[in-house]
């Protein structure tokens, strides 16, 4: 009996980690960097696909907080204090989730940085909620990307383009 017990615990264990190992090669983990008014950003994320689903309302759904990505929460890193949609985010490492609507976003800079995925979420430790506007991009974009820009830090994923104004 407690041979199969260990059997049992060990292939449990087998199977946790190659689960693991498979959702982190299907999103792996990426960082965009560039420098805002002398300030070096960098985002790091895991870039989920696709893969033919309906993201908008329906994987990523509106009127809820997300992680903005896969695995881990995302992480927005600045050098120096910047300004964001005109108001003042201090030097620091901070998770980056939104709340996505039709046109309409709320980004969120959470001063808890070490978070997976939004469910140990806290309101209480926002440092920082700004609005922005989504808009219908240039083209399709198949793996979830960031891009920081020389005024923005900019999300495009499948046919939705991000932007949010940096100083």
């Amino acid at each position: 009996m407690r041979i199969q017990k260990k059997i049992s615990m060990l292939l449990i264990a087998f199977v946790m980690t190659a689960f693991a190992n498979a959702q982190q090669k299907e999103s792996p983990a990426t960082t965009a960097t560039g420098t805002v008014n002398g300030a070096k950003i960098t985002v790091s994320y895991g870039s989920p696909s696709v893969k033919g689903r309906a993201i908008w309302g329906e994987l990523v759904p509106y009127g809820q907080v997300w992680r903005v990505g896969a695995n881990e929460a995302t992480t927005f890193e600045t050098s120096k204090d910047i300004m964001v949609e005109g108001k003042k985010l201090a030097a620091g490492k901070y998770s980056f989730f939104a709340i996505p609507e039709k046109g309409e976003w709320t980004i969120i800079f959470n001063t808890d940085a070490k978070q997976w995925g939004a469910y140990k979420y806290d309101a209480k430790k926002d440092a920082l909620r700004v609005k922005v506007k989504a808009k219908k991009s240039a083209a399709f974009t198949e793996k979830m990307t960031f891009k920081v820009t020389a005024n923005a830090v900019v999300l495009n994923w499948e046919n939705l383009e991000v932007p949010v104004a940096l100083k």
